[in-house]
């Protein structure tokens, strides 16, 4: 572990050197440095002599950079070293918790004032602000005796210049600290100098209270105001000196990746790059536009209000575009209107395909200079992000083609790719990993430049947690599920409760209901229930696992007794035999639910950590990553109802994802930003979240995470751990010993190291062969785009017409309807309007799925008058209801073979579009004879 620390702590004084060099007292610190050798010391004090502290303390920092003889745990012995002499804001870069940009703003603004009114300063009665200052804790004891003993030798002024010097490289905060003692000790006029006050009528200082925070923030922004004028209502973007670094490139107008650890600030970087863009095309007389894309609807509003609107709206008219948005003019409008769009990606490459079928409501990606793609390594094949960038690619080639023709090329955008985290792409070596970081910097930004610094590695720890001797809650569910085994003549291949045994029973249902097998397929589908809810028992309480089956049959059971017209759904003898099955075991399930000794170990080693957490922090945040949204919700209720967490301080809450693709209620977007805005007000201090929390979202930095019986890839590790912002975070794995949830995290911690010497190897490449490695890629992307297009027309050729197929219930096998039937709203929904089809459904409410768009929406469920099985949704589009048909709840007969398809993509027919005029002249009629007949 120290020396994984030390390497970090290398890395840290690399990232901040420009910083370091002016916060570190040389000479005293060196006194306490054991782990150097002496030759090296001698070096450095030579440097002092000669150059000054800052030349000393750039070779001080590069001597322990690259250094190979310092003993193990030598970092803790650097920061121990600073923290006594008096070099605290130097300690905390080393550890790598620096203030805030802006609070580090804020205190580069002190020192200037200092250096600016020194002459004035000077004559303070030193030796008594020297005194008030050592009380304060802004000097050490032997500064102190070295600002006294200048004065004896040089004279006020001397010691005054020293005590001025060594003030400034304390941490932020010491300003505030100053003016009070120059209020203890009677200057009252230098105080009202520093604040930017005026004096009285008679040109004299009144004698001030003590200063207050408050005060203190005036006493900035009166000096500000005096100082620069222009920049009252406007907020400065300032960079550290790293991300200034890796922006470099960008400003020279070239092509990059940014590659930086969440938390560390690409987002900024990207503002400051966007600035600087625009202001320099400006100042060329040519005009600059900037879209920002983004992958997740949230993540639209989050850039303009916290960093895009927040920083450039005052200068530069910035507009936001999702799904969600509310703007009634169109996109290219919009475009045209603003200088910075923030968009999701869908929503440009919607506009850009329109464009290329020839609609006058489509854009170019030549009306942009300069494109930000945010998450970068979402540019996957297939992936809205890569077709973009496929379009990039084709006119970047044909410019090179244009250009030796003599022509000129087609304008394109300068491209800006962020990213936390690109992942090595599943490969199993150095070498492979590399080419998936060249692929990285070819198709997702075709990029000159990648730039990287490495996150520092936070070690995950594991916490295997080992099953417990009697499970009889779980016993109960096995013997139910084997008594469906055995009435539907099922042989497992595999244990219940394991996903390879819920991969055997969803195969087992699909090829059911092609075969027309009620049975088999209906127990397929409970058993299917019971292997979930043995992994609930398995995670959360026996009481949320118990409760979920019991809400299965109950809604079940809903549907089999809905009354209509023509009396009620059949229930089968297999599924009389299911729910009497559940019914009689449900009161032994819900007695053991009620013995605590019966609970999982996994929950009560997560308690352990929580708790733990709470206990040793005086302030502690947190977030549990979790894989269902169904856990995330009964783990905030467990910790809601215990008690013990009370105790400790934690107000939990839970954050999952907006799709309705599940039998949980999805949260809204206004309800996970609600969340989110406690969480980070300190409302709320423990987050319990699925996925959605991994990457992207502005969540407040927390001091642990904990991913609870997860794991994914290398990517969304890094995104998770990555959370965990706070100085000396934690981050934990809590899996059950031998489910190859901790094999899997350790070769994720394999495949980052992996991941960051790729990158760096990079880096490094020589250029020439770094652009030919990048042109072979993006052309094998073209390629591959070519042939993907060439197979997708021979496919829509090869469209056969709809009369080819039928459909019929999954559950029950009755006909359904014929692919005649069926027509295209906005090619993309599925519906039959027919007469014949209204006839066999039945319309039910469902809360859960509340979809609002700009032409129809949906708020209802249609399912099966036979059994009750849901077959879609009731659109009302156009103030038409539309019956809107899902096909994984149909077995498909195409031709002489029957299918199960989960999306209607997989089918290869063309169906007719929507024919919106026909269907309302015919409801026009209908509602006319029903009017004559009531005049009648």
């Amino acid at each position: 572990m120290s020396c994984d620390k030390d390497a970090e702590t290398r890395h840290t004084l690399d990232c901040f050197r420009d910083r370091l060099k002016r916060l570190i007292q040389v000479e005293p610190l060196l006194d306490l440095l054991h782990f150097l050798e002496p030759d090296r010391k001698d070096r450095i004090k030579a440097k002092f002599r000669e150059e000054g502290n800052i030349s000393a303390a750039t070779l001080l920092i590069d001597e322990i950079i690259h250094s190979k003889n310092c003993e193990q745990g030598w970092s803790r012995e650097l920061v121990t070293a600073l923290e006594t002499v008096g070099c605290k804001h130097a300690a905390k870069y080393v550890l790598n918790s620096p203030p805030e940009p802006t609070e580090e703003a804020e205190n580069d603004s002190c020192v200037r004032l200092i250096d600016l009114l020194q002459l004035t300063l000077v004559n303070m009665k030193t030796a008594d602000v020297c005194a008030h200052c050592r009380v304060m804790g802004l000097l050490t004891q032997e500064d102190q005796e070295n600002i006294l003993k200048l004065i004896e030798n040089q004279g006020n002024i001397g010691g005054a210049r020293l005590l001025l010097k060594r003030l400034v490289k304390n941490e932020a905060g010491w300003f505030s600290k100053f003016l009070q003692a120059l209020e203890d000790t009677e200057h009252h006029e230098l105080v009202r100098e520093l604040r930017g006050e005026p004096c009285n009528e008679d040109g004299e200082a009144h004698k001030s209270s003590p200063v207050t925070d408050k005060e203190f923030h005036q006493t900035k922004s009166n000096w500000l105001k005096m100082s620069s004028p222009s920049q009252e209502s406007k907020r400065d973007i300032v960079l550290r000196d790293y991300q200034m670094e890796v922006a470099r490139p960008a400003l020279e107008e070239k092509n990059i990746i940014i590659c930086l650890p969440t938390g560390s600030g690409k987002t900024r970087v990207a503002v400051y790059i966007t600035k600087e863009h625009l202001e320099k095309r400006k100042q060329m007389g040519q005009p600059g536009k900037v879209v920002v894309l983004v992958n997740k609807v949230p993540l639209v509003e989050q850039h303009y209000k916290a960093e895009f609107g927040r920083f450039l709206k005052h200068q530069y008219s910035v507009e936001r575009v999702s799904g969600a948005s509310q703007l009634k003019i169109s996109f290219p409008q919009i475009i045209e209107q603003n200088d910075i769009i923030i968009c999701t990606a869908q929503i440009l490459e919607n506009s850009l395909a329109k464009a290329k079928n020839g609609d006058e409501d489509g854009i170019k990606l030549s009306q942009f200079t300069l494109m930000v793609i945010d998450e970068c390594h979402h540019t996957k094949k297939g992936g809205v992000y890569n077709h973009i960038m496929i379009r990039y690619l084709k006119q970047k080639h044909q410019n090179q083609l244009l250009k030796k023709q003599e022509k000129s090329p087609v304008p394109l955008p300068q491209i800006l790719g962020l990213t936390a985290s690109p992942g090595v792409g599943g490969a199993m070596s150095q070498q492979r990993a590399e080419e998936h970081i060249l692929q990285v910097s070819a198709t997702p930004t075709p990029s000159n430049y990648i730039q990287f610094r490495c996150g520092l590695f936070k070690k995950v720890t594991i916490k295997p947690v080992y099953g417990m001797l009697k499970d009889p809650f779980g016993d109960v569910i096995k013997k139910i599920m084997d008594e469906i085994h055995e009435h539907a003549d099922l042989k497992p291949l595999c244990e219940p409760g394991i996903q390879n045994y819920e991969q055997w029973v969803v195969q087992k249902e699909q090829n059911a209901a092609k075969e027309e097998n009620q049975k088999v397929r209906v127990c397929a589908e409970h058993l299917r229930q019971y292997n979930e809810a043995l992994h609930q028992s398995n995670t959360i309480r026996m009481s949320d696992a118990f409760r979920f089956l019991d809400k299965y049959h109950n809604e079940e059971l809903k549907t089999k007794s809905i009354a209509d017209e023509e009396g009620t759904v059949t229930i089968t003898d297999t599924e009389r035999f299911l729910f009497t099955l559940f019914k009689d075991n449900k009161a032994k399930l819900q007695e053991l639910m009620g013995k605590p000794q019966y609970e999982n170990n996994s929950l009560a080693q997560l308690k352990t950590n929580i708790l733990k957490e709470f206990s040793t922090r005086e302030r502690a945040r947190g977030i549990i990553f979790t894989r269902t949204r169904l856990s995330a919700i009964a783990l905030c209720q467990w910790i809601q109802e215990n008690p013990k967490f009370d105790e400790v301080g934690v107000s939990a809450s839970y954050l999952i994802g907006g799709g309705d693709q599940s039998v949980v209620k999805p949260m809204t977007a206004a309800e996970q930003k609600d969340v989110l805005n406690k969480f980070r007000d300190g409302q709320i201090n423990l987050l319990i979240a699925t996925t959605v929390a991994e990457e992207g979202l502005d969540i407040a930095e927390c001091n642990f995470v904990i991913r609870y019986c997860l794991v994914t890839n290398e990517i969304a590790m890094i995104q998770a751990r990555g959370r965990g912002r706070a100085e000396d975070s934690s981050y934990t794995l809590v899996a059950e010993a031998g489910s190859g949830v901790a094999e899997r995290e350790s070769v994720n911690e394999y495949r980052e190291k992996m991941m960051s010497k790729a990158i760096a190897k990079v880096c490094k490449m020589n250029r020439a062969d770094y652009e030919k490695k990048i042109r072979e890629f993006q052309m094998q992307a073209i390629m591959e785009e070519k042939v993907k297009i060439k197979k997708k027309q021979q496919k829509g050729m090869m469209k056969e017409p709809p009369s080819k197929i039928s459909l019929s219930c999954r559950q029950c096998s009755v006909f359904v309807c014929s692919g005649e039937d069926i027509e295209k709203i906005e090619n993309m929904h599925h519906v039959n309007v027919t007469t014949q089809f209204s006839k066999l459904i039945t319309v039910r409410e469902n809360a859960s799925l509340q979809e609002r768009l700009l032409d129809y929406e949906t708020n209802g469920v249609i399912a099966c008058k036979n059994c009750g099985q849901q077959w879609g949704s009731m659109m009302l589009y156009k103030s038409i209801e539309c019956p809107c048909l899902h096909i994984k709840n149909f077995v498909v007969t195409y031709g002489s073979k029957k299918k199960t398809f989960s999306k209607w993509s997989e089918l290869p027919i063309k169906f007719p579009a929507f024919d919106y005029t026909q269907h309302a002249d015919l409801l026009v009629e209908d509602s006319g004879e029903e009017e004559d007949m009531e005049t009648d």
